[in-house]
């Protein structure tokens, strides 16, 4: 297997403080792993997972590998994920190969498909990245809308998991969802109403400064208690 995106979700009933404390300080403890080309740790939503209110129980880190290998020795070696495992209740692990990705993060799109990556799986089922920087002006605009596109994805068919994450409140928001099919995320974003109006919206009142939009193949969904 070649390049491989992960994410990895860490969730936390006591050491609250300490995982949020990680935000600023673990980003620098990686920047030199091996294999690893892109990556960001991030905060979640609250309430139905897309909320302007932070979910302080909830915290994932996103990386793009080179191989299975880096991400597998990163993830059980490193010292801050080892720390990680020890304050956290449970870890868990999706590992992604990308489909098509299209925009920017960062001034970069960092899910670039390999020469060997086959065209997408109809049967398999699909994990959606989003991620936008809003401009200043519209963040009244953008927020208001937000419990519109809650309630929009937690009605659609074929919906398995969504929750909002993202970098900094407010202002560079991201969603990460799981689907039954590649059918059930295209009749959401192409059929569903109040997402389709949303879209337009967002269009003309120019919420986003920089946007990307991702699919993928889910590889492996793994969940582990880290805490009796």
């Amino acid at each position: 297997m070649n390049s491989i995106t992960s994410v990895t979700i860490f969730s936390f009933v006591k050491n609250k403080f300490w995982a949020f404390s990680q935000m600023g300080v673990a980003p620098k403890k990686v920047s030199n792993v091996k294999g690893l080309s892109f990556y960001k740790f991030l905060g979640t939503g609250g309430g139905q997972g897309f909320s302007l209110y932070p979910d302080f129980s909830t915290y994932a880190f996103l990386g793009v590998w080179d191989n299975y290998e880096s991400y597998n020795k990163c993830l059980t070696q490193h010292p801050i994920f080892i720390n990680y495992q020890r304050k956290a209740d449970t870890q868990r692990d999706l590992v992604l190969k990308n489909i098509n990705s299209h925009g920017s993060w960062d001034g970069i799109n960092p899910f670039k498909l390999d020469s060997d990556n086959s065209k997408n799986k109809a049967h398999e089922k699909v994990v959606v990245i989003t991620r936008a920087t809003l401009s200043w002006n519209r963040l009244p605009s953008f927020w208001n809308a937000v419990p519109n596109a809650s309630k929009a994805i937690k009605n659609a068919k074929g919906v398995i998991y969504y929750k909002g994450i993202g970098e900094w409140p407010f202002i560079q928001q991201a969603t990460i969802s799981i689907w039954d099919n590649f059918k059930s995320i295209n009749e959401f974003a192409y059929k569903d109403k109040i997402h389709s109006d949303i879209v337009k919206v967002t269009r003309k009142k120019k919420w986003y400064k920089e946007d990307l939009f991702s699919r993928f193949n889910l590889i492996s969904d793994t969940t582990k208690k880290l805490r009796l």
